[in-house]
Formats: C-alpha cells, structure tokens, sequence
C-alpha cells in the first residue's frame, strides 16, 4: 500500500434486505438518499437513510440495472431477457412505458449531455438511444459490435462502452450517435466495470484478468495498468476523494486505485467487503461505496443486503 493514504477504508456497515432474486448493477440518488436494486424480475428501491425497502417494481424481466433521468422524472430498467427498457415514475414508481430495445440490455445509463438514456444490449451488440422527453419516439440504434458491458458518460458528448469480448473500450460520439473510435485495453482482457474521473479525463476498466487499465478519455492512450482483485465486474469512481473503486467478488475486497503522482496509479487500500460484491454504486454525498451481496441478517445467518464501506481516520 501507498505511503500516501491518509485515511484508510473499512466495511462500515451492512444493510440486510432481504427478497427474491439475484442482482447486478445497483443505481444511487445521492439527492434522495435511494438505492435501486435490480433482482432478476423486480426492482426495490431502499432508502439508504432508514434502511428500509420503500418500492418494487414488478415485471422487470431479467433486470440489469436502473437509471435515472431526474429532468422527466423517470427511472428506467434494463430488461435483459425481455429485451425491453421499462420506464417509471420517480415519485411513484409506476411503470409508464415499455420500450423494445436491441437483444439482452444489461447496463443502462444517463448521459447529461444529449440527455438520452442508453441501454448497453450485452449479446446484441448494440446501444438503444432512448429520450426521455420523448418515449412515443422510436428509439434509435447505434451498431457498435461484440459482447458489451457497462458505460460511463463524461457529460460533454461522449460516452465510452467496454467489449468484453474485443478487449477493448469503444467512444461514442452521443450528440450524433456514431462510433468514433475503438481503443485496445493492452494487457486488459474481459473488460466489465467501467468508470470516468471527469475532470482529470481517466477512464478505469476493470477487467477479468485482474487488471485496472487507465486510459485518457480524450486520445484513448494507455496511462497505467494496476493489479485488482479477483471477480470484479463492476468499478465507481469518487470524484471528492479522487480514487476509482474496483469490486473483488471472489476476494471480497475493493482494490481503491489513486493518481498517487502525475502519471502513477496506485492501489492505496484494500478494504475487506463481503463474499459475492462484485458490482458497486457510489454514493458521492457521503464518499462511500455501496455493493449489493449476501450480509448478515442479525440471527447467525445471511440474507441479501447492502455492504457500505467509506473512510475510517486513521490513528
């Protein structure tokens, strides 16, 4: 571990829940203090400061993940074995419309800048461009090839998507919907988590070989290539601390990745988690991370739930 860390993560706390289903990629409102926790078929929305399941949207057929798009008012889910995206009241969390998207939608994102929602299509290939002004218009589909994973915006045109399969992350002009550029992950292979430090214009993929690749997401040029934990599948990164966090589900760990010097990535901690937390969400008021997998329910047992690691001042 880096001499520069400071302050030193830790496993704060675990929120169980408990409910049917497996999960993948959570979403956090940080405004609202709400955690959206795809479940196979449904979708329950906690409430992060009373620990408590407030919603569940039913009739998400293979859920992947949520996001949200706070101008309209609406969440949306990506329904994997449906192939749809359901949309949904934010205040309510009726479901409002159902969209046809390309096969298997597995990650879902806001982009800020085109204010469009995308559905990452896993074994399609594809990205459904979705506008949430606009849900009776046909949505529109960007060809960009392979087996996709997650997606990150940087909220100034582009978004950028990791091919699994291709070992590579690819650039995604979201103004115009054209692919721009296909950028090679190096030593990377079987990209999953995918996050971006907007301002300093890093992108983080892990990847299945227990590897963080740190790429510019302007040229796309290789930066660093870090050793992570086992299982990742999903990555955040925390804009305040400045540090990008990758989830171990086989290790149950988080590798916590800084730019310890202009150019030099470094892990700086390893915090224990739990067992299975291999996707993440960041909570950015709090500048804690939060992993869906199976914690203890108070009576010597377990039940799925919520791990929240954050910063522990070190004495």
């Amino acid at each position: 571990m880096s001499a520069v860390a400071v302050t030193l993560f830790m496993l704060l706390k675990t929120i169980p829940i408990g409910g049917e289903g497996r999960w993948d990629y959570i979403c956090v409102d940080p405004t609202a203090q709400r955690l959206y926790i795809p479940r196979s078929t449904h979708v329950q929305i906690l409430d992060l400061e009373k620990g408590v399941v407030i919603g569940d949207i039913s009739n998400t057929n293979g859920v992947h993940g949520v996001a949200l798009a706070p101008e309209q008012n609406l969440g949306f889910t990506s329904n994997g074995r449906d192939s749809t995206v359901s949309a949904f009241d934010l205040k309510t969390f009726k479901v409002s419309k159902t969209i046809k998207t390309g096969r298997n939608p597995d990650a879902i994102i806001y982009d800020p800048a085109s204010k469009h929602i995308l559905s990452i299509n896993h074994s399609g290939g594809s990205v459904t461009v979705i506008d949430p002004a606009a849900l009776d218009k046909d949505p529109v589909t960007i060809a960009v090839g392979g087996t996709l994973e997650f997606a990150a915006a940087d909220g100034a045109g582009h978004v950028f998507v990791n091919v699994e399969n291709r070992n590579e992350v690819v650039q995604i002009d979201s103004k115009t919907n054209q692919v721009l550029a296909h950028w090679p992950l190096a030593e990377g292979k079987g990209p999953t988590g995918l996050a971006i430090d907007i301002q300093r214009h890093r992108l983080f993929a892990g990847c299945g070989n227990q590897k963080m690749i740190v790429l510019d997401s302007e040229s796309g040029k290789v930066l660093a290539v870090v050793d992570i934990g086992r299982g990742v599948d999903g990555v955040g990164y925390e804009p305040t601390l400045g540090v990008a966090m990758s989830a171990n589900g086989r290790d149950g760990t988080i590798s916590v990745v800084k730019e310890t010097s202009p150019g030099k990535f470094e892990v700086i901690d390893t915090p224990k988690t739990q067992s299975g937390a291999r996707t993440i969400a960041v909570d950015t008021n709090k500048q804690q991370a939060l992993l869906p997998c199976n914690v203890p329910d108070g009576k010597d047992g377990q039940t799925f739930g919520i791990a929240v690691v954050g910063l522990k001042e070190s004495k």
